[in-house]
């Protein structure tokens, strides 16, 4: 019997800077795409977006026509008395925005955070439901 390694093959990720198409963000410092995964259950699609530094007080979550917008403040904590020799991570802000389709039910959208993990809910529209309409005489 034939055993076979399989080897964990790894890829380097490269964190995604937001770009402005020259219009001015109102916070002087870089904001990066958070990477996320999508899931969809039959009855919600899931959103996990990993946003380190970014706790419940330091995020802002808005719809609008159909666009759910993430943004994420992050505060770089630098001991005192120290300076800065050499970094190999950037901090920076979050951005990201989804388009959702009619299918998302969005006045019961949930939003959890933690551990810089953050984790919306977006539940499904139910089936349409047949109705009966009555008529009236004019």
């Amino acid at each position: 019997m034939a055993t076979e390694n399989k080897e964990l093959q790894t890829q380097e990720v490269e964190k995604q800077e937001i770009t402005t198409n020259g219009a001015e963000r109102t916070r002087a410092r870089k904001a990066y795409v958070p990477r996320a995964d999508i899931f969809e259950t039959k009855d919600a699609v899931v959103v996990v977006a990993d946003m380190p530094g970014v706790d419940e007080n330091t995020i802002d979550i808005t719809l609008e026509k159909g666009v759910l917008s993430i943004n994420g403040f992050v505060e770089q904590d630098r001991p005192d008395n120290y300076s800065l020799a050499y970094a190999e991570y950037e901090v920076g802000d979050y951005f990201r925005r989804f388009t959702l389709s009619n299918e998302v039910d969005q006045e019961n959208i949930q939003a959890t955070v933690k551990n810089g993990v953050l984790r919306l809910h977006l539940p499904k529209v139910g089936p349409a439901q047949a109705k009966k309409i009555s008529v009236k005489a004019a």
